[in-house]
C-alpha cells in the first residue's frame, strides 16, 4: 500500500477536483430552451457530439435512439437523454437541437487508474478487493463508490467492527484518469460482554449460552470469531432457541425480543434475550386425511413416528412428514402436498395434529445452479443433493438437500431457491452458499491428577482443496501418554456413502506406575464406513502397526516386578482386520436427555504379524430425563478378548479398566495383579462395567456453571490366560491374583464449566472390592483449556 500511496500523494492537488466529482451535482439534463424549441418537433439534419475524449463519436451516436432525418420532440429529447445516462459512461449530459443540428454535449466518467486501501488492519487488503465491485480499468460512477463503500461497512459489522467508517477519495491523472482510496477508520471490535435470559425456568443461562452460536468474548478466546456482536448472528440464535424448545415439549415457545446494548465505554455489548417458555406439551390425537383415492390415512397413520402421549417436538412432525411424502411415492404418487394442522389444546396440554395429504402439481427441475462457492468445488455440493436435473419435484428431498449442504460445516449460510424453468411445468433450483473458514489451528493445556500437566497441539483442515476432504495433524503430550497422530478422510469414496480414510501415529503409554511396564506403537489404519438406515451405520478396517513392550532390565534382574512381564518384553507386528456396528437414537449426540444407542466392535488379528486374537467390544447406554435438573442414565461396556492358533494374549493387547471409566479405582486398578513385587498389574481378557447416573439440582446460583450427579459403577476384570497364572515349575502362582469378583462403587461427580474450561471431579466410596486391587477415594480431571 505504501508505493501506490506515495504516486497517490503526487497527486494531491487535485484532491478538490476529484472529491467534487464524487460528490458533486452531476444532475443529468436537457436545457429547457432545447426543449421549448422542439415543442413543435424538429427534424434532425445532424448530430454532433461535443465533450467526448476516450470514448469515440460513433459509440455515442450507438447509444442514441435518434438518427438524422428522424423528427423528435421534447419526449423524444429526454428519451436520448435518459438513455445515455444508463450507460454510466458519463459524469454529465446535455442536448441542444440548434438550427436543425443535434448538439449533444458530454463529460466522461473516468477510468478507475487503481483501487488502495488505507487504515485496514483487521481485514487483509485481498479480503476487501473480493468485495468491493470496483475494478481497475473499469468505469468510475459514483453510485459504484457509494455501493462499494456499503459493502465494506457491512464486512466490517459482520467481523464485530460496527463503528467502522469508510471515506471514498478520488485522486484525478491524466488523460481522464482516477485513483480511488478508502480512508477506513476500524473502530474497536465490538465483543459480547455477557448473553443473559429472561423468562426461562426450566434451563438455566448455561444450557441456553450451549444452544446458541453467539459467545461471550474473554481473552483466552483468541481463536474464536463468534465472540463478536453481529446482529445476523443474534437473529440466527433466535431461531435456534425456538427449535431448543420446540424439540423438548414447548409448543408455544417464543423469543419475545432480543436486545443488545452497548457498554457506556463502548468497548462491547450486552445481550438479553427475553423468553416465554410457556407449559410443556404432549402429542393428543393424530390422524391423517388424504384426497387420494390409493392412500388410507388409517393405514399411513400407522408408520407416523408419532405416538399419542408422547412428548410433542418439531423434529416428530418433520419425520412424519417425510414419511408420509416417502410412502405417497412408494404407491406412485411422486407429486403430493403434505401439510400439518395443528389444534393445541390449553387446558390438557396437548397438541392434536392432523397431517393433510394432496396431491400437489405435476412440476419437474429444469436445472441447478449453484451459485457462491468461491473455494469449494460444484461436485462436493451436487453429490449431497438428494434430486437431479430431470427429477420430479419434490420439497421434502429440497428441504433434505438442504440439511445436508448445511451439515457440511463449510457453509455459513445456504438457501435453495425456486426460480422459474424453461417451461410452466419446469422448476430451476439455485443452491446459494456464503463460504466460512475451515481450518483450525489448535493449542489446549489441561491437567489432571493422573496425567499432570498435558499440551495438545494440532491443525484441522475439514474442507481440503475444497473437495470435502478432512486432514487432522496432532501432537499430545503428557505424563501417561505422548501421541503424534495424522489422519486424512474422503466422506465420498468413489462418489458413494462411503467414508474413507487413513491414520498414522506413534505413541507412547507409559503404565511403568501401575503395571510395570511401558509400550510404543507405530503404525496405521485404513477405514471405510457406510450408512446402514438413518440411526444405522456400519465401519470396517485393517490395522497393521509395531508394538515395543519394555521393562527396565533392573527391575527384572532385581525381581521388583512379575517375571510374566519380563518375558512379554520385546518388539512385535500385529496385522488385524475389524468392522464396527453402530445404532444411535439419542435425541442429542453431546447432552441426551431421551434415547439409546449401541455399539459393536470386532477386531481379528492374525492376518500376516506376530500376533492372533480375536477381540469383541460392545457398549450401549439409555437416558430418561424426568425434568431438567434429573436426567437419569444407564450405561454399560463389556469385551473379551481370545487368542488363536495356540497364541496367548500379550499384555500390551489386554484390558486395563478404572480412573475415569470406573470411578473410585485407579487406573489398571482392577482385574488381575502380581502381588510378589508391586502388585503390578496383568490386564484382563474380560471386562464388564456399568453405570447407573443421575443428575441432580445443586442449588448454587446458575451462572456459577456448576453441575452435579450421584452415580454407581459396577463390574469385573479379570480371565488371565493359564499360562499367565502358573510358574516356572508349571503350578498356578498364588501370587498371581485373578478373581471375577464384584466390583462396586458410589459417589458424586461435580461438573464446572471454569472461565478456563470444563473440570470434572469425582468423590468415590468403594462399596466392592478384592483386596488386591488399588483404589481411590478423588480424582480431578479437565478437557480442553484453551481453544
Amino acid at each position: 500500500m505504501i508505493g501506490p500511496m506515495n504516486k497517490i500523494r503526487a497527486h494531491s492537488a487535485a484532491f478538490a477536483t476529484g472529491v467534487a466529482l464524487l460528490f458533486g451535482s452531476t444532475a443529468l439534463v436537457a436545457p429547457a430552451a432545447a426543449f421549448a424549441q422542439a415543442a413543435q418537433t424538429s427534424v434532425v439534419q445532424r448530430i454532433v457530439v461535443q465533450g467526448n475524449e476516450r470514448i469515440e463519436q460513433g459509440t455515442v451516436m450507438s447509444y442514441l435512439p435518434i438518427q438524422p432525418g428522424d423528427t423528435v420532440d421534447a419526449a423524444r429529447l429526454d428519451l436520448a437523454l435518459k438513455t445515455l445516462a444508463r450507460t454510466d459512461l458519463f459524469a454529465d449530459v446535455k442536448i441542444e437541437m440548434l438550427s436543425g443540428d443535434l448538439i449533444v454535449k458530454v463529460v466522461e466518467n473516468p477510468i478507475i487508474n487503481q483501487v488502495v486501501f488505507e487504515g485496514n488492519s483487521s481485514l487483509k487488503e485481498d479480503k476487501l478487493k473480493d468485495e468491493v465491485q470496483i475494478r481497475p480499468r473499469g468505469i468510475f460512477t459514483r453510485a459504484k463508490v457509494q455501493a462499494d463503500v456499503q459493502r465494506i461497512i457491512e464486512l466490517y459489522r459482520r467481523s464485530g467492527r460496527i463503528s467502522a467508517t469508510v471515506t471514498p477519495k478520488v485522486v484525478e491523472l491524466p488523460q481522464k484518469r482516477v485513483d480511488l482510496v478508502f480512508e477506513i477508520n476500524e473502530g474497536p471490535k465490538s465483543g459480547v460482554l455477557g448473553i443473559n435470559f429472561l423468562g426461562n425456568s426450566e434451563y438455566s443461562d448455561n444450557d441456553l449460552r450451549d444452544v446458541i452460536v453467539t459467545k461471550e468474548s474473554h481473552w483466552y478466546k483468541f481463536l474464536t470469531s463468534n465472540d463478536n456482536y453481529d446482529p445476523d448472528r443474534i437473529e440466527y440464535d433466535r431461531e435456534q432457541l425456538r427449535k431448543h424448545y420446540r424439540n423438548r415439549g414447548y409448543f408455544d415457545f417464543r423469543v419475545v425480543s432480543s436486545m443488545a446494548e452497548l457498554a457506556p465505554d463502548k468497548n462491547g455489548f450486552a445481550v438479553t434475550y427475553t423468553l416465554d417458555e410457556g407449559p410443556k406439551y404432549k402429542f393428543g390425537k393424530i390422524t391423517v386425511e388424504t384426497e387420494l383415492k390409493k392412500l388410507d390415512g388409517t393405514l399411513l397413520a400407522q408408520i407416523l413416528p408419532v405416538r399419542t402421549g408422547q412428548l410433542y417436538e418439531d423434529e416428530r412432525i418433520e419425520q412424519a412428514t417425510d414419511a408420509l411424502t416417502f410412502a405417497a411415492g412408494a404407491a406412485g404418487f411422486a407429486f403430493v402436498d403434505v401439510r400439518p394442522r395443528y389444534v393445541p389444546n390449553r387446558e390438557t396440554n396437548t397438541v392434536d395434529v392432523v397431517f393433510q395429504v394432496r396431491e400437489g402439481p405435476r412440476v419437474y427441475v429444469d436445472r441447478i445452479d449453484i451459485v457462491g462457492n468461491t473455494r469449494t468445488l460444484d461436485y462436493v455440493l451436487r453429490r449431497e443433493l438428494e434430486v437431479a436435473e430431470g427429477d420430479a419435484y419434490n420439497r421434502v428431498l429440497v428441504d433434505r438437500s438442504k440439511n445436508n449442504i448445511r451439515r457440511l460445516g463449510f457453509f455459513k449460510e445456504v438457501e435453495i431457491e425456486e426460480v422459474p424453468g424453461s417451461a410452466p411445468d419446469r422448476t430451476a433450483l439455485r443452491v446459494k452458499v456464503e463460504e466460512q473458514p475451515t481450518g483450525e489451528l489448535s493449542f489446549s493445556a489441561g491437567y489432571s491428577s493422573v496425567d499432570k500437566l498435558v499440551l495438545d497441539v494440532g491443525i484441522t483442515e475439514r474442507n481440503f482443496r475444497g473437495r470435502g476432504q478432512n486432514m487432522r495433524g496432532r501432537i499430545s503430550v503428557g505424563s501417561l501418554r505422548q501421541q503424534i497422530d495424522f489422519a486424512f478422510t474422503e466422506p465420498r469414496f468413489l462418489n458413494r456413502s462411503l467414508v474413507a480414510g487413513v491414520d498414522v501415529y506413534s505413541f507412547r503409554y507409559d503404565l511403568s506406575d501401575y503395571a510395570a511396564y511401558d509400550t510404543r506403537s507405530v503404525g496405521g489404519n485404513v477405514r471405510i464406513g457406510f450408512p446402514l438406515t438413518q440411526n444405522a451405520s456400519m465401519s470396517m478396517r485393517y490395522t497393521l502397526r509395531r508394538d515395543e513392550v519394555s521393562v527396565s532390565d533392573g527391575l527384572c534382574n532385581s525381581g521388583s516386578v512379575s517375571q510374566i512381564l519380563c518375558l512379554q518384553r520385546g518388539a512385535y507386528m500385529t496385522s488385524l482386520v475389524g468392522y464396527g456396528l453402530r445404532i444411535d437414537k439419542r435425541n442429542d449426540p453431546i447432552q441426551p436427555t431421551r434415547g439409546w444407542f449401541a455399539d459393536l466392535n470386532q477386531d481379528l488379528a492374525g492376518f500376516g504379524g506376530d500376533v492372533k486374537y480375536l477381540k469383541t467390544e460392545t457398549d450401549g447406554g439409555w437416558y430418561w430425563g424426568f425434568n431438567k435438573d434429573f436426567i437419569f442414565s444407564a450405561t454399560g461396556s463389556a469385551g473379551y478378548i481370545e487368542g488363536w492358533g495356540g497364541d496367548n494374549v500379550r499384555i500390551n493387547d489386554r484390558f486395563y479398566k478404572g480412573g475415569t471409566n470406573f470411578r473410585g479405582f485407579e487406573t489398571a486398578g482392577i482385574g488381575p495383579r502380581d502381588i510378589s513385587t508391586q502388585s503390578n498389574s496383568m490386564g484382563a481378557k474380560l471386562y464388564a462395567i456399568g453405570t447407573l447416573e443421575l443428575t441432580v439440582p445443586t442449588l448454587l446460583p446458575e451462572q456459577y456453571g456448576i453441575k452435579a450427579a450421584v452415580f454407581s459403577d459396577f463390574g469385573t476384570a479379570g480371565l488371565l490366560d493359564d499360562v499367565d497364572r502358573q510358574s516356572s515349575t508349571g503350578v498356578f502362582d498364588p501370587n498371581i491374583r485373578d478373581n471375577l469378583g464384584l466390583r462396586a462403587s458410589a459417589g458424586i461427580s461435580i461438573d464446572w464449566k471454569s472461565p478456563m474450561g470444563p473440570i470434572r471431579f469425582d468423590f468415590s466410596k468403594i462399596l466392592s472390592k478384592e483386596d488386591y486391587d488399588r483404589t481411590e477415594t478423588f480424582r480431578f480431571s479437565t478437557s480442553t483449556r484453551f481453544q
